[in-house]
């Protein structure tokens, strides 16, 4: 065989998958092994484009990622890749990439190799992407202290590439004086002591300007007991330095803007307080415990959390758990109902104004985002955000900076966000009405608030709970609950959810003229459904439906009309429009009544 047949059938009989591309982007060649795992013949690949057989998400990655980096470097290492096989199924692979050049500098071929990617593989790579993009300063060094991984808003607020950072003391970026500190080994001496809390340090950015921060970590130990990671993340506290400086000039508007900073975080924990029932979220129920382990595993991380529910299934009550459970518990937790706020002030009362600033601003007012600094903003119905201020507000969940209205003057906060919504984002965002980038932001880790239907044991819990609070809150004496109105609670499908309940046990006390708490008076369905059980056959043969049978005949209707419409809910034909109402109307119908889109 000559020289070349001799490279052709080494490469062709490699036990790793592999490919070789010419100039025009074209397979020129690809091996048995590759072949074999992706179903196709040769003669089906060469002289075809890699993009042909990849997903949409990796042929656009192709364009504009990798072609890019193979001409500027001549290599790609380790780029997830998804191919398609001839049967449909997806082939999530790493792939390493080199170019091939004659003596004479010109280009030969491009050599790939790939590596399918286990489960295992799979979940670290997405974790370590997720670590990554995480909208907060963070670091991890190993027992020696020397940079193991950083996120990518740590490197764009020192001005480094990772490249520049992985491996190097994290000594090597502390200002002179703190560098100091931790000579002659206290590095280790501290990094041996474990976790720690809110330590003033100072590092330099490659340009050479200080920046003051806040520190916590996070350690792990290693079988021996001995520290072999930790986790640092740090809160940039510099602007807020000068701007306190910068305020004691001025000690008049100083005292005024704290004084009324003060009476809002009072005002706002109070009413955080009254509406969470204090902080207690009831019941013993299978699907509450799994919520709750959710919210114990995400409390203590800085990831921004989205809230998906029902209307009244009380998710506020979770976003105050969350803030609780977690490192800010002691700094505020500031609600904003984003559904209640004018299209025309929500940039105002999200990041404040200046005095003159529009028509009406008379004197300078804090935002929302500055009222949280150091705590949590809860933002409720965030679907309900004009589509032109999302950008503003992605601003804030990555950069950690805004400007107030009328002001030139960017601050920084540190904010932990908890979003909710009872909409459905993703068709807000197919819909054009909410950005993608933004649900992403918000949906690091999302958290389904399960509706009362599905929390069966917990409804007697639940109305127990209200029936003591609104006899204290209303003066009555003890009421008693029946164990028949207690099967019709459980009976009963709460369309309204925990809320629902709520209101139907205050207005049963404020109604019941004895000592037996009357709940007909305050829900004419309960009596529906007792008088369905004593007399089926007389209500069916009057044509009167009950209310259960409405809601199972509403349901149908629905999921009629989106068969009909081809699972459209919004637009021209869309079900919406068929059925007369408007599209976050029946998306809210679907999420009550749990339709789902058949799976192909």
């Amino acid at each position: 065989m000559t020289r070349f047949e001799d490279y052709q059938w080494l490469f062709r009989k490699s036990p790793a998958m592999a490919t070789s591309i010419g100039e025009d982007g074209n397979y020129l060649d690809v091996n048995d092994a590759f072949l074999e795992r992706l179903g196709y013949d040769r003669q089906e690949m060469v002289g075809r484009r890699p993009s042909d057989f990849v997903t949409a998400e990796s042929a656009q990655r192709i364009e504009e990622e990798f072609l890019p980096a193979l001409r500027r470097t001549g290599k790609l290492e380790n780029k997830p890749i998804g191919f398609v096989s001839s049967s449909g199924e997806t082939i999530d692979c790493m792939t390493n990439s080199l170019v091939e050049y004659d003596p004479s500098g010109a280009f030969v071929r491009t050599v790939a190799l790939y590596t399918e990617i286990g489960d295992e593989a799979r979940a670290t790579f997405k974790y370590r992407e997720l670590y990554r993009s995480t909208p907060a300063m963070l670091h991890t060094v190993d027992g020696d202290g020397n940079i193991v991984t950083v996120t990518d808003h740590w490197l764009q607020k020192l001005g480094y590439r990772r490249d520049e950072v992985v491996g190097r003391p994290t000594t090597d970026f502390f200002s002179e004086s703190d560098r100091q500190r931790y000579e002659e080994g206290r590095l280790k001496e501290l990094l041996a002591q474990g976790d720690f809390n809110n330590e003033a340090r100072q590092v330099v950015t490659r340009e050479g300007r200080v920046l003051d921060l806040l520190v916590s970590a996070i350690s792990h130990r290693d079988t021996n007991g001995k520290v072999d990671r930790m986790l640092i993340a740090s809160k940039d506290v510099t602007e807020r330095l000068r701007a306190e400086r910068e305020l004691r000039t001025a000690l008049a508007e100083n005292a005024s803007l704290r004084k009324e900073l003060e009476r809002e975080r009072d005002y706002l924990r109070e009413e955080v307080n009254v509406a969470m029932n204090f902080g207690r979220i009831i019941g013993t129920s299978a699907a509450l415990k799994v919520m709750l382990k959710q919210v114990e595993a995400v409390a203590e991380t800085p990831a921004s959390v989205l809230l998906l529910g029902e209307s009244g299934v009380g998710k506020e009550l979770v976003a105050h758990a969350i803030h609780t459970r977690s490192a800010r518990a002691n700094g505020p937790l500031v609600k904003v109902n984003c559904a209640s706020i004018p299209k025309e002030l929500f940039e105002s009362e999200f990041f404040g104004h200046v005095k003159g600033a529009f028509t009406g601003a008379h004197r300078d007012r804090i935002g929302r985002f500055q009222l949280a600094d150091g705590g949590t903003i809860f933002l409720d119905e965030v679907g309900e955000i004009p589509l032109e201020l999302q950008g503003k507000l992605l601003r804030v969940l990555q950069e950690n900076e805004f400007e107030r209205v009328g002001d030139d003057v960017t601050k920084s906060v540190d904010v932990r966000v908890v979003a909710a919504t009872n909409r459905n984002l993703e068709q807000l965002i197919v819909d054009g009405e909410f950005r993608e980038d933004l649900f992403y932001r918000l949906s690091v880790f999302p958290v389904e608030v399960p509706p009362l239907r599905d929390r069966g044991e917990d409804i007697m819990q639940l109305a127990q709970n209200f029936l003591e609070r609104a006899q204290s809150d209303f003066g009555r004496p003890e009421l008693t609950l029946t164990r028949a109105q207690a099967n019709n609670l459980r009976n009963y499908d709460w369309p309204g959810n925990v809320r629902e309940l709520k209101n139907v046990i205050e207005r049963a006390v404020i109604l019941s003229p004895g000592n037996v708490l009357r709940l007909d008076l305050s829900m004419p369905n309960i009596r529906v459904v007792r008088e369905r059980e004593q007399a089926p056959t007389q209500a069916r043969k009057s044509g009167i439906l009950t209310e259960k049978e409405m809601r199972e005949y509403q349901k149908q209707n629905i999921v009629a009309a989106l068969q009909e419409t081809g699972w459209r809910v919004s637009g021209p034909e869309g079900a919406a429009e068929l059925l007369g109402v408007k599209p976050t109307t029946l998306a809210d119908r679907i999420r009550t009544f749990g339709i789902k889109k058949p799976t192909q």
